[in-house]
């Protein structure tokens, strides 16, 4: 029993966090201590302890950790980037006479623009035939909230964060955890595009956040794919598809697998499998829209319009050297169907549809 509770105190005291030898003087704070001649004032340590700001080790291993030590050359920068713009007014209101501490309340949201920036023309520029819809969602799922404040807690700055979390307004929407991580790696972007320069700040986008592999095929979903494959074969000049079953096996048992390929001309678009024709003919269909949507650009062919800022420090303006860059033929617009009328685009008859 007595090694029992003294493994269990070793591995308690092991996940606390250290305090550094510069703080122990502070403590405890005059905020816990009061006169016997005076009212008790209430003391909250989780509060008192929120309101502290990180170690400056803590903050320079952060620096080094990231690889921007250059850049985060000093521990201010750092607990800027670090501290969102919902701490300043509860660091006022339990330090009136203290400076309004400096927070990321203006590198977060120029950082944002420059990663949507980015994410958008990579996207686009690696998928050129990929919906506009889907495209908002790729780029959301690559530089979104949720995605930035998974990085930042790998990155390991959520002890360095300072933030309080704000019930929900008519004018705002509530403050929590997740928005006060994600304003991390945008403020260190704005961060990077002021100190260095515009292709500094894409690198760092491109490092952290575009190299990670998003399943693009689960964001595109059809209504009817036949109709939507129909338009897209009218809409390039090619010839009607055709559907042809290629293989199948049990028909007359209670298992039957059919496999249907859709053609255009010579050209196959695209292949399903079903227990019917009608669903493997469904499927073929859908993998053949898939198939265009998901064209790739290869990437030793890959260029990005910002390319052409030039490389030098400070404004993107100025004169300077431009970058080469070669504008890629520009392909046909998405296919627009089922859009109640609106668009302007006439839907085919059902049984233009039905290939099989």
């Amino acid at each position: 029993m007595v090694h029992h509770v003294q493994k269990r105190l070793a591995s308690t005291a092991a996940k606390l966090v250290s305090v550094s030898a510069s703080s122990l003087s502070k403590f405890p704070p005059k905020e816990a201590l009061f006169q016997r001649t005076e009212l008790p004032k209430p003391f909250s340590p989780e509060t008192w302890a929120s309101l502290q700001p990180p170690p400056t080790s803590a903050l320079s291993a952060f620096a080094h950790r990231i690889g921007l030590t250059s850049v985060l050359d000093s521990p201010e920068i750092i607990q800027q980037a670090c501290t969102h713009e919902s701490f300043g007014p509860f660091y006022k209101s339990h330090y009136p006479n203290h400076h309004d501490p400096k927070t990321n309340a203006q590198l977060a949201p120029l950082g944002n623009a420059l990663m949507g920036l980015f994410a958008a023309e990579h996207l686009h520029a690696s998928y050129p035939y990929l919906p506009t819809r889907v495209l908002k969602a790729a780029v959301t799922a690559h530089v979104g909230p949720l995605t930035c404040a998974s990085i930042s807690q790998e990155m390991g700055a959520g002890p360095l964060l300072r933030w309080h979390r704000a019930p929900p307004m008519p004018a705002r929407p509530p403050i929590l955890h997740t928005d006060a991580l994600a304003s991390i790696p945008r403020s260190i972007t704005a961060i990077l595009y002021q100190k260095r320069s515009i292709l500094s700040a894409r690198q760092f986008v491109h490092s952290y956040f575009l190299t990670r592999e998003i399943d693009l095929r689960g964001m595109i979903k059809f209504f009817n794919p036949k109709k939507a494959l129909l338009e897209a074969v009218n809409k390039f000049g090619r010839e009607r598809p055709k559907s042809r079953l290629l293989k199948e096996t049990g028909r007359y048992t209670n298992s039957p697998i059919f496999v249907v390929g859709i053609f255009s001309g010579g050209d196959k678009l695209g292949e399903g499998f079903g227990s019917s024709l009608k669903m493997a003919e469904y499927r073929a269909a859908e993998d053949s829209l898939l198939r265009l949507f998901l064209t790739k650009r290869p990437t030793e062919q890959l260029q990005l319009p910002t390319s052409t800022f030039p490389a030098g420090l400070g404004n993107i303006f100025q004169e300077g050297q431009a970058g080469s860059y070669n504008a890629p033929e520009l392909v046909e617009a998405e296919v627009m169907y089922a859009s109640s009328g609106k668009s302007g685009v006439v839907k085919p008859r059902q049984e233009d549809a039905d290939y099989l």
